[in-house]
C-alpha cells in the first residue's frame, strides 16, 4: 500500500498506525483496492471480512444479496446495503451507526483497535480533501494520544491516511443524498 500525501500526512504516525492490531490483520490477509466493477462499498466489505479470516471471492460478493449490478457495474451503495451484504455473506452481526455525537464516535474509534470488531466509515471526501463525493473505506485503528483514525482507503490513489477525529466526524456527519440520512459507520462483530 503506497499512500499519497495529504494535509494530515505524517509517515511516522502512519507507520505506527499500520502496526496496530486490526491494521496488521488487514495487511496480513491481503488488501484489495476498488475497481471499476468493484467499487468502494463492496471492496470495503470484502477487505473487512477477509481481515476476520473469512474466505471472500470479491467477484461473487454481491451474489444472492439485495445489492445488484447493472451489466456488472455497480453504482454507490448505502451503509444499510453493506450491512445486508455482511449478514448475507457471514454469520457476523452488522450494525449501522448514524447520528453519533463526537464523544460516541471517539468511543467507536477506540473500538477499532479491538481485533473482534471492524468498522467501515461512510464519509464525504469533499469535506476532507476538497474533492470527490461519498466514499466507504475501513477504519483500521485509532491513535488515541494523537486523536487520529487510520483509514485504509480502498482507492489505490489515496492509500492509507490519518484523519483527526473531529474532521472525520464532520465528513461522516454529512447527508447521503440517496438515503437523505446522515452517513456514519458500519460496525461488524
Amino acid at each position: 500500500m503506497t499512500p499519497v500525501i495529504h494535509k494530515e500526512r505524517d509517515d511516522s504516525r502512519i507507520a505506527a498506525a499500520l502496526e496496530l492490531p486490526v491494521a496488521a490483520l488487514y495487511r496480513g490477509r491481503g488488501f484489495e483496492h476498488q475497481t471499476v466493477r468493484f467499487l468502494c462499498g463492496p471492496a470495503s466489505v470484502a477487505n473487512l471480512l477477509r481481515s476476520f479470516g473469512d474466505p471472500v471471492e470479491p467477484r461473487r460478493l454481491l451474489d444472492d444479496t439485495e445489492v445488484s449490478t447493472f451489466f456488472g457495474f455497480r453504482g454507490g451503495t448505502t451503509l444499510d446495503q453493506l450491512a445486508h451484504v455482511v449478514r448475507a455473506k457471514s454469520a457476523r452481526r452488522a450494525t449501522v451507526l448514524r447520528d453519533l455525537t463526537l464523544d460516541a464516535f471517539r468511543e467507536h474509534l477506540l473500538g477499532s483497535n479491538d481485533p473482534a470488531r471492524r468498522y467501515i466509515v461512510n464519509f464525504h471526501r469533499g469535506a476532507l480533501f476538497g474533492w470527490g463525493g461519498g466514499h466507504h473505506s475501513p477504519i483500521a485503528g485509532y491513535l488515541e494520544a494523537d486523536d487520529l483514525a487510520l483509514i485504509l482507503d480502498v482507492n489505490r490513489r489515496v492509500g492509507p491516511w490519518l484523519a483527526s477525529a473531529p474532521r472525520l466526524f464532520s465528513a461522516l456527519s454529512t447527508v447521503d443524498p440517496s438515503t437523505r440520512q446522515r452517513r456514519g459507520l458500519l460496525l461488524v462483530e
